[in-house]
């Protein structure tokens, strides 16, 4: 009962620290100047009109490495699965950091399962929201697949090279980019254009929800670089549970990734720090940028598992139960 309980605060605490703002005390000034180089339209679901911004190199920026092309990073944003937007205030610098050094950003909306949804009491609502946040995470890896759809169908415009694309995401938008690449992997995605396969994944403060037991890689995934705070009570960093039910993260997953003798993954681990290090992509750009290059660009297998605790990175007020209830 007790760990069952646990999973469904995890669940909740996906919610309102994020539904109640946007920025939910990541907030930085916005920046009046910078925008996308073009907004369109890649679907329509459910009614919903999905949009996606793209953000050019900046120009005169380099846009290899060693001779290899960088790649396009595809965003989904953070907020629960209720809440965000593709082009939040705080996100934005962050965007700019990636143009400036050359890389395309393709910042998608997608579909917020848990929009309007309430978590009901007891066993009973607890087992309920979790089929619920099942379906938005599944709902937000089958946005991801359209959008890649979309810039398949018009690659020669934008000049997209499919074979190099980089998914990443933050809170919510991790899990739906961690669950993207999980369904490649076993072989399970549809509306993919044949023989898709990203070529990184970024995740800040991600993980993997599941209503059938512990997420099982059959395969080794594509290069994946894992960012999560120890103290994370939003998302799990190890996993919240209850028969088979549960939210499985970054400690879980790079756990069975080291088993597997996996070698083509980097984990950076916060301790102590709470769902703060979902927005630490601004921060940690340095970082990034060293996996970009390294394992994605050139291809070096490598692993990275370590603890960074920096007393200079920003913090914020932590998801607490005053805030979901």
């Amino acid at each position: 009962m007790k760990y069952f309980l646990s999973f469904l605060l995890s669940l909740a605490c996906l919610l309102p620290g994020f539904a109640q703002d946007p920025d939910a005390g990541f907030r930085q000034e916005a920046d009046s100047v910078f925008a996308p180089s073009g907004t369109y339209l890649y679907a329509v679901k459910d009614t919903l009109e999905l949009y996606l911004d793209v953000y050019e190199p900046a120009e005169g920026t380099e846009t290899t490495f060693q001779g290899r092309e960088k790649p396009t990073i595809l965003f989904a944003f953070g907020g629960g699965f209720i809440t965000g937007h593709r082009d939040d205030a705080y996100l934005l610098p962050w965007y700019r950091l990636m143009v400036e050094d050359g890389y395309r950003v393709v910042a998608i909306d997608y579909r917020l399962g848990m929009k309007g949804y309430k978590v009901g009491k007891g066993l009973f609502g607890a087992a309920k929201a979790s089929n619920q946040f099942l379906l938005s995470q599944q709902m937000g890896v089958e946005d991801v697949y359209s959008a890649v759809s979309f810039l398949a169908e018009n690659r020669h415009a934008f000049g997209v090279d499919m074979d190099n694309i980089v998914v990443a995401g933050n809170s919510a938008g991790a899990i739906i980019a961690l669950a993207a690449e999980y369904d490649i992997v076993r072989g399970v995605a549809r509306g993919l254009p044949t023989g898709f396969q990203f070529k990184g994944v970024m995740s800040f403060a991600g993980a993997i929800i599941s209503v059938s037991g512990a997420p099982k890689y059959p395969a080794q995934p594509c290069a994946t670089a894992f960012f999560h705070g120890t103290a994370d009570g939003a998302v799990a960093y190890n996993h919240y549970g209850f028969m088979g039910r549960g939210i499985w993260g970054s400690d879980y997953i790079v756990r069975q990734f080291a088993r597997k003798h996996f070698d083509d993954y980097c984990i950076y681990r916060f301790p102590g720090r709470t769902h703060d290090v979902a927005a630490y992509m601004t921060v940690l750009w340095d970082i990034e940028k060293e996996f970009l290059e390294q394992n994605v660009i050139l291809g070096t297998r490598r692993v990275v598992d370590t603890f960074i605790d920096d007393p200079s990175l920003p913090t914020w007020n932590p998801i607490t139960l005053k805030d979901i209830y």
